[in-house]
């Protein structure tokens, strides 16, 4: 399968800048994770996808729009591959609010509020990546099927740092990292 770290947002703009946290609920794509997301758009145009597996953040939902422009395919947005919790970025919005944006997206079997209530531990990101990775794994179509996630989900699946756009081909059936550095 395939693992697209959504493209640049206004928190990781800001964020990598300062190291603090500039408390954006949220936040959508800058101009460049626009960009980001047309160029991953392009790098998977010749990719027999199936399926995209997508978070209901924003970033990734706008990361998603134009592969979802040249792939016509079943979109599951699916809150299980959101983001760590840890800045107010991780705060999302509720599905009647995602669904007036992104009509073309079914959030219904998201509940009113997906997203982790607090800070959200290394372990729970992990249980999260490793149950994911248990329904891949049983999934005929894993290997044409896209993730759009986020860096700690991804990290947690693969033990990779992913750079904003960046793509990764992934096993479901590989073995789970051992060690994750959560301070890359």
């Amino acid at each position: 399968m395939f693992l697209l770290r959504h493209g640049q947002s206004y928190f990781n703009l800001l964020f990598t800048k300062t190291r603090v946290d500039p408390g954006i609920e949220d936040p959508e794509l800058t101009p460049l994770g626009a960009e980001q997301a047309a160029a991953a758009a392009a790098q998977l145009a010749g990719s027999a996808l199936t399926r995209i597996i997508v978070s209901p953040h924003m970033r990734a939902l706008q990361t998603a729009e134009p592969i979802l422009a040249m792939h016509k395919v079943t979109v599951d947005v699916m809150h299980e591959v959101r983001e760590r919790a840890a800045y107010a970025c991780d705060i999302g919005r509720p599905p009647e609010l995602l669904a007036t944006r992104f009509p073309h997206h079914d959030f219904g079997r998201l509940p009113p509020r997906w997203w982790h209530g607090g800070i959200e531990t290394s372990q729970e990101t992990i249980a999260r990546a490793d149950a994911f990775r248990v329904l891949m794994a049983a999934r005929a179509d894993s290997a044409t099927t896209l993730l759009v996630s986020h860096w700690a989900f991804i990290l947690a699946l693969t033990g990779y740092s992913a750079e904003n756009g960046e793509i990764l081909e992934y096993d479901p059936r590989a073995k789970a990292p051992e060690r994750i550095d959560w301070d890359s």
